[in-house]
């Protein structure tokens, strides 16, 4: 069994095949050539094809709703989005109306996903949250929930959310990712859009107390602790280990998501934070966490959240890092273009080991690459947005991304995860996402 916090054997032997050539050769300066005109044409193309519609009409008539008083403060106690963006919401995943799609025999132990496709940044709103439930949200009354810290420490407390809140607190942005994100593709099933395949991610601010404070507070023992066990209050009572030093280094107890308290299906009123590690161990609802100098070795740590890798799907004990991975959102699945000219092509991405240093897209399936511009701000284990321009001339064209973040890892093809892992590998899939933008505009996986 490997190291409880080693994914190293995970990932691929090299991916010195897939690196973007230096910055100063003749074709990456052609390259850059190209881009720069794309950039400098593309205002004048969309200012030429608004200038069209306003010569087909009036330019600016004035709407209804500037002749009549708009609604009175505080028609909503609580702010919600126009009506206009009602499509705009989570879904659970259309695997299960595809032909050997998923089978949900309850919607309790379930999940829905983030519409990434429709949303602009790197913040998701509360609302739109990805969730992955095993039974079902409990409600819970935070006057009487309590967090219990025990094992090898000199003192065993007893938390109320009132004494949680006294310690000094702090506000961190990270990205929280289901390690069965992508797993439709390890298995043959092909979504129809982002949310169908990268839905399993979202990101955050959030606010709470280190647990290294917790911990501190409590005398642990630094010598004898190898690993904190994290357990819920939910129907499932879900447990997870964490290594001790990752505990101490970033481990977070949260209260608060994005300025106000978290939502219950987000684990109020406090959840473990794990950045940059799989969703599962991040446990909501938190209600006890033990020191120990052995790992629980759960239920979700052995019949399911295993890596089963190499030829005889032999299981490792635990892979937590979430690697660098990437997407496009603009064009991507079910997305149409609608005429030739300039576009942006937008995306993400992130790494569970840091910060993301480049991305690079392809428009010809990996045949050539091209250096994306990363908007700021630029964190570790955040999302991270980039962007480049791009003329299409309507001819078919396959959209790829890959991130590199700043350990020098590249992120894979899929066939590269495939013969790394073996024919076993479900989990943890960051292969490069492609997209077939066909002749007509419409855009499918590809």
């Amino acid at each position: 069994m490997s190291n409880p916090d080693n994914t190293s054997s995970l990932t691929p032997a090299s991916n010195a095949s897939t690196s973007t050539e230096a910055d100063d050769t003749p074709a990456s300066i052609s390259r850059r050539r190209l881009l720069s005109t794309a950039v400098a044409s593309g205002s004048a193309l969309v200012m030429t094809s608004l200038a069209k519609h306003a010569q087909a009409s009036d330019p600016l008539p004035i709407p209804q709703w500037t002749k009549t008083l708009g609604e009175p403060v505080l028609e909503r106690p609580y702010g919600l989005p126009s009506p206009f963006e009602k499509d705009v919401i989570r879904r659970e995943t259309l695997a299960a109306d595809m032909p050997g799609g998923y089978d949900f025999p309850t919607p309790y132990s379930y999940w829905s996903t983030t519409p990434l496709q429709d949303l602009h940044g790197t913040i998701t709103p509360n609302g739109l949250f990805y969730e992955r439930h095993h039974a079902g949200v409990p409600i819970v009354d935070p006057a009487q929930h309590r967090l219990v810290l025990h094992g090898l420490v000199k003192r065993e407390i007893v938390f109320t959310m009132e004494d949680l809140r006294r310690f000094p607190s702090v506000s961190k942005f990270h990205f929280l990712e289901c390690s069965g994100n992508g797993d439709m593709v390890t298995e043959g099933k092909f979504g129809k859009n982002v949310a169908d395949i990268h839905g399993l991610l979202s990101c955050a601010q959030w606010t709470g107390v280190m647990l290294s404070t917790l911990l501190e507070e409590a005398g642990v023992d630094k010598e004898k602790a190898r690993y904190v066990l994290a357990e819920g209050a939910d129907n499932a009572a879900m447990l997870r280990t964490v290594p001790f030093q990752r505990a101490m280094d970033e481990c977070m107890v949260v209260y608060a998501q994005n300025g106000e308290r978290l939502r219950p299906e987000q684990g109020y009123p406090i959840r473990l934070l794990v950045p940059g590690c799989e969703g599962n161990i991040n446990i909501k609802w938190l209600r006890r966490l033990e020191v120990t100098d052995t790992p629980a070795f759960s239920r979700e740590e052995t019949s399911k959240y295993s890596d089963l890798t190499g030829p005889d799907g032999l299981a490792h004990k635990s892979t937590l890092v979430m690697e660098a991975k990437s997407v496009i959102t603009f064009p991507s699945g079910g997305q149409e273009l609608p005429e030739a000219g300039f576009y942006e092509i937008r995306g993400i991405a992130w790494s569970g080991r840091g910060k993301i240093t480049g991305v690079d897209v392809s428009m010809d399936g990996g045949k050539n690459w091209h250096p994306a511009k990363l908007s700021e701000p630029v964190l570790s284990k955040c999302l991270t947005e980039f962007t480049l321009p791009w003329r299409w001339d309507k001819t078919a064209s396959v959209l790829m991304s890959r991130a590199t973040d700043e350990t020098g890892y590249i992120q894979p093809f899929i066939e590269q995860l495939f013969k790394a892992r073996g024919k076993y590998f479900i989990y943890h899939n960051n292969g490069i996402q492609p997209w077939l933008v066909d002749s007509d505009g419409s855009v499918t996986y590809g």
